[in-house]
């Protein structure tokens, strides 16, 4: 597969998980929706399933990472080149730019009726229900160490597990990811998911959007990818002493 097949299918597949991401926000948290209300479960099991059917979209030709953190794991541990990682992380970033855009043009007219600015960043990007940074971000770093063991787990030819089950059981991950430790800072676990919309958050003419929390956009970046190579590091003992 060649390498700009391979961005092309981020770029897409980064968008779709980020216009549904977004979508499922802004139905469960916009006023005027007829979803709103329908609460946390509803958000890790809807965003569990848009990672389900983009990583369907695109594992075929890209491996499905969608998440810059998960591209720097799989190159540390030694699954692809570091010559890709540049060219995967735009792709990531400009399709979850893309893919936010998408979210808000289907719910403007919703969008404009919302009052609080608050919302109308929180159906974009995440932050903390307690704002203490260095707490926000080892939770964002212990989500996706549990995000990138699974998908290692998952990935195990000796678990059996076929290559049409894969995209699901990482979707069912995202879900108790969600379920588990998401209640503190919103479950990031991704840079582009939280970089790439709060970036469309700040350039989009949103009717009373207010700021786009820059001062916490670095915790849903330097945790996750933290976690990710700490991750690495302890499959690779693990596998290591067992063999």
């Amino acid at each position: 597969m060649s390498a700009s097949a391979m961005y092309l299918s981020e770029f897409l597949g980064t968008a779709l998980l980020l216009l549904l991401g977004n979508g499922i926000n802004m139905t469960l948290s916009l006023k005027r929706s007829f979803g709103k209300g329908g609460g946390w479960i509803a958000t890790c099991f809807g965003w569990g399933l848009a990672v389900t059917i983009s990583a369907y979209l695109t594992g075929w030709v890209s491996g499905a990472h969608l998440n810059p953190a998960v591209t720097i794991a799989m190159a540390f541990k030694g699954d692809m080149s570091w010559a890709l990682v540049p060219g995967y992380i735009i792709a990531q970033m400009l399709g979850a730019m893309l893919g936010a855009t998408l979210a808000y043009l289907t719910y403007k007219d919703l969008m404009d009726l919302e009052e609080d600015a608050g919302t109308k960043l929180g159906v974009f990007a995440t932050g903390p229900a307690v704002d203490n940074k260095p707490w926000n971000m080892v939770t964002e770093l212990i989500g996706t160490f549990i995000l990138l063991l699974g998908i290692f787990a998952i990935n195990q030819t000796e678990n059996g597990v076929g290559s049409g089950m894969g995209p699901y059981l990482v979707g069912m991950l995202i879900c108790v990811i969600g379920l588990s430790t998401g209640g503190a800072t919103g479950f990031a676990i991704n840079p582009a998911r939280d970089l790439g919309p709060r970036i469309a958050h700040a350039i989009l003419p949103i009717k009373g959007k207010g700021g786009s929390n820059w001062g916490y956009a670095w915790v849903p970046i330097v945790g996750p990818i933290v976690g990710a190579v700490l991750a690495v590091v302890v499959y690779n003992f693990f596998r290591g002493f067992i063999q």
